[in-house]
């Protein structure tokens, strides 16, 4: 049954919601060349840590609460920020988080506000850098 991460969380919990990131984020690493996109709250097990780490490389991008919340200040799909100060909350979860993705990853890119395009091209360049992608 399809439903939304909110919904998910309310029905089932998070632990449970975090068994099956754990399942799908250790069957996607092991299926070949990919990106995957996670949630933020993947970092939190160390088997997704260890998973995306040895089978792939990890390219976090980082962003400050304040720019978090300038960007998901009218989001109501995000479960843990449905709180009365959720700046303060992207805090906690920033500071409890951003450890465990700097030592999940191979590259780290201090998102600020760039567009998109940009955006990819500092990751693909961080890429070629490494040798992982052939020049453009």
């Amino acid at each position: 049954m399809r439903c939304s991460i909110r919904d998910y969380f309310e029905r089932e919990g998070e632990e449970s919601f975090r068994d099956v990131e754990q399942a799908v984020i250790d069957e996607l690493t092991q299926a070949g060349p990919c990106v995957l996109s996670t949630g933020g709250g993947a970092v939190i097990r160390s088997a997704n840590r260890n998973h995306m780490r040895q089978r792939g490389k990890v390219v976090y991008l980082n962003s400050s609460p304040d720019e978090l919340i300038r960007r998901l200040r009218h989001d109501t799909s995000r479960p843990l920020l449905q709180v009365g100060d959720p700046l303060a909350r992207l805090r906690e979860l920033h500071a409890a988080r951003d450890p465990l993705y700097r030592a999940a990853a191979h590259f780290v890119i201090e998102t600020g506000r760039p567009s998109v395009a940009t955006l990819v091209n500092m990751i693909v360049m961080q890429l070629e850098l490494a040798g992982l992608v052939g020049g453009r």
